[in-house]
């Protein structure tokens, strides 16, 4: 399970996803090794997309459809890339997990704002 946690200078709670992301990480490695040139070219057009993307949401030249657009490819993109691992299941949680994990997401956030009333000046 997920575990809640402030971030170093207090101000966000932080929820921790690295087991997942290893999991991904895992399989992208499993999925390139067995297919380099596949995976590869996937991964090389994936980057090409973030980085169009990154490039039209900092441009002030770039218009609103661009951005959508470039956007929308990162997306193809990455579902491409997507498609070559096994599927990657979305966290699930039982009912008193969920309530534990809600209930330790507002303890946190309540720190941080009971924290942040009282440092303001009277």
């Amino acid at each position: 399970m997920i575990r809640p946690q402030l971030t170093v200078d207090g101000k966000a709670v932080r929820l921790p996803v690295a087991g997942i992301s290893d999991v991904l990480l895992d399989d992208l490695a499993v999925a390139y090794a067995e297919d380099p040139a596949e995976v590869g070219l996937l991964l090389i057009a994936h980057a090409a997309a973030v980085l169009c993307l990154d490039h039209a949401e900092v441009s002030e030249d770039a218009s609103d459809l661009d951005r959508a657009m470039r956007a929308a490819e990162a997306d193809g993109t990455r579902e491409a890339v997507l498609n070559e691992l096994p599927p990657q299941p979305d966290p699930e949680y039982q009912p008193d997990e969920a309530i534990t994990l809600a209930g330790q997401i507002t303890r946190c956030a309540a720190h941080i704002r009971h924290r942040a009333s009282t440092e303001r000046p009277a």
